[in-house]
């Protein structure tokens, strides 16, 4: 899916359970009037729910859904909607004076344009005192920008096509603006930002067959219920119903705007089919190239890429940096773990140096960072990396799968929370991974030379011990040397493949008795 459209367009759980199956018809006990149709807009018109619009709602909505046969919803675009370019589409502009909040001096919200690669329609309805009021489409919430429209806007003949998604405001970085701060649209992507921060890879509700042979499935959003915060209130509430020809789904999602923009989100899953390799909390971003990873670019940016790693906090307490890369060929790396501590895609570099773009502003792209909530158990954090040509199309994935299968017939729970901020907000205390430099050795041909700045603060009196490995070839002339003037500890050594077409390496600062003081760095090295 395009990700370069929108790039710099911007500027609580109520149960936080583990991971749990159980039958889903003990809990198909919908609170509304009357029953909803697959992909039609609920609407509470008449009689008072007996109790507030909840998540069990949505859950019950959804496993109803999972009971039917999968059809998508499809709009057809016409009038001033059909055949948008990118900017076309752009100079449509959701008139803030018809904003569904507009009495709130804490949060807007902006209804978003069907039109360009947007044509699946979404329900959306706004939560008033705990009573759903759908919000129909309305081409007369939008205005036209007349350079682009010269003629005007055809409002009459569009019929219903349905709103593609919405973003909210807040006064996030001046006490004077409503900055957008969150956005959903398009199948079941959403992205976030955090203070001081430009929107950057995105996160999705599941991922489905990813990297597979036979094509991926994108799960759609296609219901939407947004809770009227109160007064006072800091968080905002979005329910949502997911659907896909292999699952329904229900969610929740708890977001608190700030320094660190906090998404908790809870879901109830009902398969159609018996779920196998589904990536649970994916995250979608983009790496074209760094100091180590450059082949064949010829680009005046020493880098390019909206996360440059893979950080991972294992159940066993380990810390794991992998950086990313644009192969030549479609990678899969699977990192077998149970019940993670945590795990994202993060964008470490944050300097502006270290892109020299001053259009894209790589260095305040945001990381994401995933925290189970409960046991997740056994299974793997995921890491697909795929080809790419240039910056505008999105190519790194990362999710947690279960080692189990998600079974028809049954509903399965999980809870996690997923922050949007510059850096994570939990660290380990280890040595990071500062930067990392890769080339052809100047030495020997045949091998390659690796440069892995880590933090020195911790050695600046000792130097640790050193242990690099590989599963092929050879580790040659490995050392260590401080650089104090850039505050950082540099191990550099030799790979020698040997002939082999694949093989993955590992460096971790130890102590001398072999307990990591760093993280551990990963990589992957192909012929």
């Amino acid at each position: 899916m395009k990700r370069r459209q929108f790039l710099n367009a911007a500027t609580a759980l109520a149960a936080g359970g583990a991971f749990v199956a159980r039958p889903a018809e003990a809990q198909v006990t919908a609170q509304a009037t009357a029953p909803v149709q697959a992909n039609a807009a609920p609407e509470f018109i008449g009689p008072a729910l007996p109790r507030p619009f909840g998540f069990e709602d949505v859950a019950a909505l959804a496993a109803e859904r999972a009971g039917r046969v999968y059809q998508q919803p499809i709009s057809e675009l016409v009038g001033s909607f059909a055949n948008l370019n990118y900017d076309q589409y752009r100079a449509i502009r959701f008139r803030r004076d018809r904003d569904p909040w507009a009495g709130s001096d804490r949060f807007g919200i902006d209804l978003l344009s069907p039109g360009m690669i947007y044509y699946e329609p979404v329900n959306i309805s706004i939560l008033e005192a705990g009573v759903p009021r759908a919000l129909r489409f309305d081409p007369s919430m939008l205005e036209f920008d007349p350079s682009h429209f010269p003629d005007g806007a055809d409002l009459q003949t569009v019929g219903d096509m349905g709103w593609s998604g919405f973003r909210i405001r807040t006064r996030l970085n001046r006490p004077d603006r409503m900055d957008e701060f969150l956005v959903f649209q398009g199948a079941s992507y959403f992205r976030a930002v955090a203070r001081g921060t430009l929107y950057g890879l995105s996160a999705r509700g599941l991922a489905i067959k990813t990297g597979s042979p036979d094509g991926e499935e994108f799960p759609l959003f296609t219901d939407f219920w947004i809770a009227e915060p109160a007064a006072g209130e800091e968080a905002v509430r979005i329910y949502a119903i997911l659907d896909s020809k292999s699952v329904a789904g229900a969610f929740q999602f708890d977001v608190t705007p700030g320094t660190q923009t906090m998404v908790r989100t809870y879901m109830a899953l009902f398969p159609r089919v018996d779920l196998r390799e589904t990536g649970i909390a994916p995250l979608t971003s983009m790496f074209w190239f760094s100091p180590a990873s450059r082949r064949a670019v010829d680009d005046y940016r020493p880098a390019c890429h909206d996360s440059d790693g893979l950080q991972m906090h294992t159940g066993a307490g380990q810390a794991l940096w992998r950086g990313l890369m644009a192969p030549r060929q479609l990678q899969i790396s699977s990192f077998v773990d149970e019940n993670p501590r945590g795990f994202g895609l993060i964008q470490r570099a944050r300097d502006f140096g270290t892109y020299q773009d001053a259009e894209a502003m790589y260095h305040l792209r945001p990381s994401a960072w995933i925290e189970p909530e409960g046991e997740w158990g056994a299974g793997e954090v995921r890491l697909v990396e795929i080809p790419v040509e240039n910056e505008f199309n999105d190519n790194i994935v990362s999710y947690w799968v279960p080692k189990e299968p998600m079974l028809r017939g049954m509903r399965h729970d999980f809870a996690y929370r997923l922050s949007f901020a510059a850096l994570p907000p939990a660290e380990m205390p280890l040595a990071r991974v500062r930067q990392v430099r890769s080339g052809r050795s100047i030495n020997v041909e045949t091998t390659r030379s690796y440069i892995i700045d880590f933090d020195l603060e911790m050695f600046r009196e000792t130097l640790p011990q050193l242990r690099v490995t590989t599963s092929a070839g050879t580790i040659v002339h490995a050392y260590l040397k401080p650089l104090v003037d850039r505050d950082v500890l540099r191990l550099a050594f030799e790979f020698d493949p040997e002939r082999a077409p694949l093989a993955e390496l590992q460096a971790v600062l130890t102590d001398d008795e072999g307990a990591a003081l760093s993280e551990t760095w990963l990589t992957r090295w192909t012929a």
